[in-house]
């Protein structure tokens, strides 16, 4: 079956979006205007949860195969954060001292680590990790901020392709289900629960609802009338409660609440209305991103990290705007190179699992 390049393009614009936001919602603190950093959340992670459900089906042997795929690969990974973390704490207690640590920890705004770091690594950090409980790496902290996305996809992905593969036939009511319940929690804020759930609910009905869409394309007619519904509801939100309504979206988004739900339905609209519509023929950059998402998404962790030094420096020294562009084009570069590095490690490190199955295959 031909790779559809369409959904490797959506990836991969999805992934630039989300280093744009981790450009401005972390380093961006101490110098981008809330109204840009607000701007930047119309295109967020709400796409991933969609293009997961246009590219799933019902083969639950697959799938799974491939979450475990992805757990070992994402094993390996914060295996090399868990050391590189360690050694640059290290490294930078040895030459630069602890005064020069506590500075660094302050930038990022997180507490410095105490004098006997270079003691012992905490190993209980990487068995959290192993597990996705995502305790802080105070070096990288923007790693461990991305990846409560990789948990609910997780779960949300599994009880996906369990409703596919049994429930074909009540895919409706199960998304009626969890968008019933979105709503709910919304409504009741006092019963919305904590953990998990509020997440699923809405990104598992987001899920399948695209599932519904696969292969197909939304009339050209239904077009204007979505996008003026939307258009609509933020003229209504403006005008009842102004722009402080919007200024509270990042809260609104963790967990979903109906402001962000809303404000990311501009991007999944467009995701809909070009899907099977916008024809992707050659290969690109931005495809080529697609194609290796998870390894981009695990490079921004990283990046978004390390150009905290270059925004202290330079905050103070020109108009935001021109700071943020430089800022988010040396974000990209970094990722490129750090997620080709990635690769490799992710290579040598399916190679090592290898080597083991094989010594021990023989030995029994």
């Amino acid at each position: 079956m031909k790779r559809d390049l369409y959904i490797d393009f959506a990836k991969g614009f999805a992934t630039l979006a989300i280093i744009f936001i981790h450009t401005v919602f972390w380093s961006g603190q101490f110098y981008v205007p809330t109204e840009m950093r607000v701007l930047s959340l119309l295109i967020d992670v709400p796409l991933f949860y969609a293009l997961s459900g246009l590219t799933s089906g019902g083969n639950v042997e697959k799938t799974l195969y491939r979450l475990l795929k992805l757990q070992i690969t994402y094993m390996i990974f914060v295996t090399f954060l868990f050391f590189l973390d360690y050694f640059f704490k290290v490294f930078g207690l040895n030459i630069f001292g602890l005064e020069w640590m506590k500075e660094f920890y302050a930038t990022f705004g997180t507490k410095y680590v105490p004098q006997n770091i270079s003691d012992v690594p905490q190993w209980q950090n990487l068995g959290n990790w192993y597990l996705h409980q995502y305790t802080n790496a105070d070096t990288f902290p923007v790693v461990m901020g991305s990846f409560w996305y990789l948990k609910v996809y997780f779960i949300l992905t599994v009880f996906g392709v369990l409703i596919l593969r049994f429930f074909p036939k009540h895919l409706n009511w199960f998304i009626g289900l969890c968008f019933g319940l979105t709503l709910i929690f919304n409504l009741l804020p006092q019963y919305y629960p904590t953990g998990q759930v509020g997440y699923v609910a809405f990104y598992l009905g987001l899920f399948l609802l695209a599932n519904r869409f696969k292969g197909k394309k939304i009339p050209a007619k239904w077009i204007p009338i979505l996008y003026a519904i939307l258009a609509l509801i933020f003229v209504f939100l403006f005008w009842n409660s102004g722009k402080e309504l919007f200024m509270k979206m990042n809260k609104a988004k963790f967990p979903p609440k109906l402001l962000y739900i809303f404000w990311s339905s501009f991007s999944l609209v467009t995701l809909f209305v070009l899907y099977n519509r916008l024809k992707i023929s050659k290969e690109s950059f931005i495809t080529y991103i697609g194609k290796n998402a998870i390894f981009f998404y695990f490079a921004q962790g990283i990046s978004s990290s390390l150009v905290y030094f270059i925004v202290v420096g330079l905050k103070d020294k020109m108009q935001w705007w021109i700071l943020m562009i430089i800022i988010y084009l040396i974000n990209i570069l970094l990722a490129v190179i750090l997620a080709e590095g990635l690769k490799k490690i992710d290579a040598f490190g399916w190679k090592i699992l290898e080597f083991l199955r094989k010594k021990t295959a023989s030995t029994n």
